[in-house]
């Protein structure tokens, strides 16, 4: 069994802002956890986020349903995976920068086993600049969903994780599902094109947090497909965003996704890093 060195605790309240302080060493790759941070505060007892210090190196890894190392050296993955070995329970994924990812799967594999998938190669994009700016049209009929339109909302989540991860997003009856859909509705965080009493393009912050809002479930009905409604929906996306979220906008992309990579690029986003998805 590994064993986890001294340098590294489970964090609590009192540490938020220490955490966030390394989160915000590269706000961009680290929105996921400084989101869950913020929302979560911490508070509870299970330890969540591990923090590791020694020698002036500081790093974290959020140990819940998805791990994910944050500014972590192979001294540090080191001695996280003795503490992350243990949260095999709650995992269904690893994914973070993929140098990080990688060397930190090397360490858990023989004790977790074999996953089901591993995406090495995935291109973190990111825009600072509004599609507008850059000349890229915005599709008018983009808005932010209403929380009357939750029943409207869930078919086309489901259907986004679905198709993404390759099974469905819960069983039974779906409660917690809902609730979680709902929350990023009632927050502005989902946006919504709807025709005839059906989505028809979806796509959510997912993770918002120092400055930078993390895009995630991007969706278009599979009718929809191919008539040039991705790439306006998307830039209608990211202009709301930056007007009333935040001033940064990115997400992730599988890079052998080519039309999705493609109508990010029209949009205008960049490349900034390298994200790996271990899919346990």
């Amino acid at each position: 069994m590994l064993r986890s060195l001294g340098a590294v605790r489970a964090l609590g309240m009192p540490d938020v802002e220490d955490a966030l302080d390394v989160c915000a060493e590269d706000p961009v790759t680290n929105v996921f956890v400084a989101a869950r941070i913020v929302e979560s505060g911490l508070a509870g007892t299970r330890g969540p986020l591990f923090g590791y210090e020694a020698g002036g190196e500081r790093a974290l890894c959020w140990c819940a349903a998805n791990v994910v190392p944050v500014g972590a050296s192979s001294r540090a993955i080191a001695a996280l995976a003795g503490k992350v070995v243990k949260r095999r329970t709650w995992a269904s994924s690893v994914f973070g920068p993929a140098d990080q990812v990688l060397e930190l799967w090397d360490r858990l594999e023989r004790h977790w086993g074999r996953p089901r998938e591993i995406r090495r190669n995935q291109l973190v994009l990111t825009m600072t600049e509004r599609p507008s700016v850059l000349g890229v049209a915005a599709d008018p009929a983009v808005r932010p969903a209403r929380p009357d339109e939750l029943d409207l909302v869930v078919p086309a989540a489901t259907a986004m994780f679905t198709e993404e991860i390759g099974y469905p997003p819960y069983t039974g009856t779906g409660t917690a599902y809902r609730q979680g859909v709902d929350g990023l509705i009632r927050r502005g965080h989902t946006f919504v094109r709807v025709e005839a009493g059906e989505v028809v393009f979806k796509a959510d912050l997912g993770s918002v947090a120092l400055g930078v809002a993390q895009v995630q479930g991007v969706w278009v009905h599979p009718r929809w497909r191919g008539q040039g409604v991705a790439a306006p929906a998307m830039a209608a996306v990211v202009e709301q965003a930056m007007a009333t979220v935040a001033p940064v906008v990115t997400l992730y992309v599988n890079d052998f996704n080519a039309p999705a990579v493609a109508t990010y690029r029209r949009v205008g986003f960049v490349q900034t890093g390298t994200f790996a998805t271990v899919l346990l």
